[in-house]
């Protein structure tokens, strides 16, 4: 019997699958990719539970899948704590190793918590991108949406993550590139070093440059047709969701659709 199969046995409730990738963005950042159960599936935006194998009660934490639903590996996007109870052990694991992951998957950050629109905002920080890397690639985004805006803002310029994904490599995708041809925008920004586009998003939503620098009415959100997701600090999803209701912008869930989402299960 091989180690997987024996870690199956031990963990019925789990998914156990194998690392198959792993990259190291800073000394505080990585991403991992793992084999994908041929049951499994999700909507985009979803999270599911990642943990380790241990002596005692596994460790497990919400991760959200990075990739498109339509993708055969599951990655995922994570930061480096050294003492934390699940990544000072996460960090270190390399292809081949068995990684737990849960059977059930669950989220907010979907395109059904939200009403139709013309144009939709991936707000994120940090690795607050995580969930946006699977919607941005999912064909049903550009079915619902005329234009795809993510924000990804972070402290320094090494962490901008899958920043070439945005700028060149979707385009490139032979199943997602002709739709996110002149409808995705990526608008990276950076608040602790030197870079083109400096600052927080919501400075950039209160001074009216995010919707200058989008061709938007001068005014900013409109309600009819703009939609928002949320996902990074606690700090950035409740300043921008105050700004949003400001504008007259109803929070959604997937038993209400709405014109904003968030990911309670992170938040609370």
């Amino acid at each position: 019997m091989s180690s997987f199969e024996e870690l199956r046995e031990r963990y019925p409730a789990f998914h156990v699958e194998e690392t198959t990738s792993v990259h190291h963005w800073t000394d505080r950042l990585f991403s991992f990719t793992l084999s994908r159960p041929q049951t499994f599936r999700f909507r985009s935006g979803e999270f599911v539970m990642i943990g380790l194998p241990s002596e005692g009660k596994p460790v497990m934490r919400a991760y959200s899948i990075a990739s498109p639903a339509w993708a055969e590996e599951l990655e995922f996007l994570s930061i480096k704590v050294p003492d934390g109870p699940l990544t000072s052990r996460l960090q270190l694991i390399q292809p081949g190793d068995p990684v737990l992951m849960g059977r059930k998957t669950t989220g907010t950050l979907v395109l059904d918590a939200l009403k139709g629109g013309r144009r939709l905002f991936l707000i994120s920080t940090g690795t607050g991108l995580a969930p946006f890397l699977s919607v941005a690639r999912d064909p049903d985004a550009y079915e619902r949406f005329e234009q795809i805006v993510v924000i990804h803002t972070v402290r320094q310029v090494a962490e901008l993550a899958y920043r070439e994904l945005f700028e060149r490599q979707i385009f490139e995708d032979p199943l997602i590139g002709e739709m996110a041809a002149g409808r995705l925008v990526y608008l990276p920004s950076v608040t602790r070093e030197p870079f083109p586009r400096a600052g927080r998003v919501t400075t950039r939503i209160a001074d009216g440059s995010l919707f200058a620098e989008l061709g938007m009415r001068a005014s900013g959100f409109d309600p009819a047709c703009d939609r928002a997701m949320l996902c990074g600090s606690m700090a950035m999803i409740k300043e921008t969701a105050a700004l949003l209701e400001g504008y007259g912008m109803v929070e959604g869930a997937n038993s209400a659709p709405g014109d904003y989402v968030i990911e309670r299960a992170f938040v609370d």
